[in-house]
């Protein structure tokens, strides 16, 4: 068992409790000591920001500690120094510890203490941070704060935003919450499927892996029959047996076509159903008028979409640049779906998208973010159809480097509606009817301006993790045919940096402008995440050098010495998890994946309500009429960023879950098959092992590895027997047999076939050293194997 290091901010090791009345046995909290205009030590600015996170920015800290001149300039270095060692983290304008709440956090109202009060966690809370903390909720008066206006109040199963505080005195959770709005009502109920029991009534089957069941009693049922997907609530909780609950809704039969994807809509509680005012307004826009417009339409835009695509938001042009003082240049031309004309602020559409934060893709539908007449209509670019739009037009050099663009709202008429495989097939040499008459005019100004941008793209050096997509293609009852990896083409490439030049030009304005926006932003990796790479790589004697100033392209030197050898899968997958995630967020601290300074989402304002601010920001920083920001918009900056990042993981975690549970009911009639896989994640509980051929991966518990004693090595990412030397790594190919498949949990558990290969000598040497506290696990013999995946 890895020992835990105890928190230099918290020298007793003791747990804070909630805000409020103290315990009889609370003791005082022992008080920092602050020198006013002296630079305090790290422990005390550790703890200052744990007590005060919402004074956790560089300023408020300046602030805090009477900070000026030379110190304020210490000050900056030594927060860099703690965030760079893995001691604070950015969130977004804010530094809070690694694993603590952010100042504003979504929270789900799961329970209430034995006082009454409302207790929540967090609405996304990355899995090896173990279990979310749990919140205290505090309810205001309702004559509101100060008693100026109406306090929001909340219940048992609603989502709110929330502002989080650390807790004072013992004896309760960590954080209490003050709440600033109520995102959705009533989430309590679980969800499972209804089998039916003898006698009447029947049992619960939960979806979730960490599930139980619940009993269902005959007055309870709710109509519902053998199969049938519900919403239940709790009933009864005893203190034995299995808890009761009653049936709210009947969603469908499980084996109805889309049933596996509702699954993941109702667990996450993704809005789906859009109200009847939210259509009623869809319904009753009309078409965009030529008012504060430029008229484009002769201009031959085109869309590269998907075959499948029925929304086009955004259309492309290229052409050499006339003027003699760039040479070589070009002028690359993206127009983009207007949405900001017809989803005006706080209107019942824009309040609905809001909600949704962004449109959530599934393999058997998709869960929009605004209406069909919208999103598919009068927003989409159809071919030969007229259509409102934002566009930019950027001019680059010869060599790529971008030296100008200009935005204008105009009114466009797309010259054609192409797929990426049709227009890679024109380029290729084999047009069709449709781009053959276009290949000249249109197609190769596209490719040569694409080549252009690409010398820009190549010394500027994003990224570049080669992580295959896999597709998941159904059959007509929607079941899995196959998976595939769809090839990338050039005319993927081509879209991609044309709408990331777009998007660095809509910072790039409306920092100019300074007017406030929605940042895409993107820290790069702690210096603990560094060190743990650092030391998986040494084993396979590949290099990484230390400091806190890395950047992408040191990345990409590991990557091209892993290229074509044995290691290249695993080698991207550890440089991938040493990565931050995206956010949003109205504070810029650059996009460290793409290497770049400046960066917002602009181009797909149809499916994520980012790029739809950054819309309404250019339209009203530029005068280009209504549809513009506003005030209020301005001033909620901080929360609406905040809500759709957690929105996006939510869409994430909900599109993950399903093609894990369509893969396992694909694979459920196959138990006791044996599978090609390979290491894809090496724990303290056991292995997880990747089908390459489906898309899947499923769990082989420690416990059923052999006889030996086997031990973690995070560093070397490898379990091994400590008395053979025998083992397994991350990326080793390997045999398994399908020993369980769980298609409603999307979990599949494996046995291992292959026999454990010798583990190098420098995992040897981790046994012998003894150095059991980074670590260690052993193979206990008799224990039961888990259920499913972990």
């Amino acid at each position: 068992m890895s020992r835990i290091p105890r928190d230099r901010t918290n020298p007793a090791g003791k747990r804070p409790g909630k805000i409020g009345r103290a315990g009889k046995d609370a003791p005082a909290v022992e008080p920092l000591n602050i020198v006013h205009g002296a630079l305090p030590s790290r422990e005390v600015i550790l703890r200052f920001i744990a007590d005060h996170p919402q004074k956790a920015s560089k300023r408020e800290l300046a602030k805090a500690f009477g900070l000026k001149g030379d110190n304020r300039v210490e000050l900056k270095h030594m927060l860099q120094e703690l965030e760079q060692e893995g001691m604070l983290q950015k969130n977004r304008k804010s530094l809070i510890r690694p694993g603590a709440l952010p100042p504003v956090t979504v929270l789900d109202i799961t329970t209430r203490d034995k006082d009454g009060d409302l207790i929540g966690r967090p609405a996304e809370w990355p899995e090896d941070q173990g279990v979310a903390p749990a919140v205290s909720i505090r309810q205001q008066s309702p004559a509101g704060r100060q008693g100026k206006g109406k306090a929001p109040v909340a219940g048992l199963g609603d989502r709110i935003l929330a502002k989080i505080f650390p807790a004072v005195d013992r004896g309760g959770p960590a954080y209490t919450a003050r709440i600033i709005k109520v995102i959705d009502r009533r989430r309590g109920a679980s969800m499972g499927v209804f089998r039916t029991a003898p006698g009447g009534g029947g049992r619960l089957l939960p979806i979730e892996r960490r599930g139980e069941e619940m009993v269902i009693d005959p007055d309870f049922t709710g109509g519902a029959t053998d199969g049938d997907l519900v919403e239940v609530e709790i009933a009864r909780l005893g203190r034995f047996g299995l808890p009761r609950a009653k049936v709210l809704s009947v969603v469908g039969s499980v084996g109805s076509e889309k049933a596996i994807s509702m699954i993941a809509i109702h667990a996450h509680g993704i809005p789906h159903v859009f109200p009847p005012a939210v259509i009623a307004e869809a319904d009753a826009a009309k078409p965009a008028g030529m008012s504060h417009r430029e008229d484009w339409r002769d201009v031959p835009l085109i869309t590269i979409d998907p075959a499948d695509a029925k929304d086009h938001d955004d259309a492309v042009y290229a052409e050499l640049d006339p003027s003699p003082d760039n040479p070589g240049g070009v002028i690359v031309t993206v127009a983009i779906a207007d949405v900001s004309w017809y989803v005006r602020p706080n209107s019942p559409l824009d309040r609905e998208a809001l909600k949704r934060g962004n449109s959530v893709y599934f393999p058997d539908r998709v869960v929009p973010m605004l209406p069909e007449r919208i999103s598919n209509d009068l927003c989409s670019l159809k071919e030969g159809v007229d259509r409102p739009a934002l566009a930019v037009r950027m001019s680059f050099s010869g060599e790529g480097r971008k030296i100008g663009h200009t935005f204008h709202r105009i009114m466009m008429k797309s010259a054609a509606k192409l797929s990426y495989q049709q227009a890679q097939a024109a380029i290729d040499g084999k047009p069709d009817g449709q781009t053959g008459p276009m290949l000249e005019p249109i197609l190769k100004p596209l490719w040569h301006a694409y080549e252009v941008m690409k010398r820009g793209r190549d010394r500027r050096q994003p990224l570049e993790l080669d992580m295959p997509e896999r597709k998941i293609l159904l059959k007509p009852d929607g079941t899995v045919d196959r998976v595939v990896v769809p090839p990338r083409l050039d005319a993927h490439k081509l879209i991609e940096e044309m709408m990331i030049q777009a998007n660095v030009c809509a910072a790039e304005t409306l920092e100019k402008k300074r007017q406030p926006l929605i940042y895409r932003i993107h820290d790069g990796p702690t210096l603990a995440k560094q060190e743990i790479l650092r030391e998986f790589l040494a084993t396979l004697g590949i290099s990484l050098a230390k400091g806190g100033n890395m950047r992408a392209n040191n990345f990409n030197g590991i990557l091209a010495k892993a290229d074509g050898t044995p290691h290249q899968t695993m080698v991207n997958e550890m440089v991938l998890r040493s990565q931050s995630q995206a956010i949003y967020g109205p504070e810029n601290i650059g996009h460290f994946g793409l290497n770049l300074m400046k960066y917002a989402h602009f181009t797909s304002p149809i499916r994520r309500y980012a790029d739809l601010i950054v819309h309404r920001a250019l339209v009203g920083s530029l005068g280009f009429g209504e549809g513009g920001i506003t005030p209020d918009e301005e001033a909620a900056l901080d929360d609406i960023a905040a809500e759709i990042s957690t929105f996006e993981r939510r869409a994430m975690a909900a599109e993950r879950e399903t093609v894990d549970r369509l893969i396992a009911h694909h694979l459920s009639g196959r138990v006791g098959e044996e599978f090609a896989g390979r290491v894809s994640g090496v724990t303290k509980s056991g292995l997880f092992v990747a089908l390459p051929d489906y898309g899947a991966d499923g769990f082989v518990p420690i416990s059923t590895l052999g006889t030996d004693y086997f031990i973690y090595d995070e560093a070397h990412q490898a379990l091994s027997g400590e008395r053979t030397g025998l083992g397994y790594r991350l990326g080793d190919s390997v045999t398994v047999k399908l020993a369980e498949a769980i298609p409603l949990a999307g979990a599949l558990r494996f046995e291992m076939i292959s026999e454990g290969r010798e583990m190098p000598a420098a995992v040897r040497s981790f046994h012998k050293a003894g150095r059991r506290d980074r670590g260690q696990v052993r193979k206990k013999p008799g224990t039961r194997p888990p259920r499913g995946r972990h």
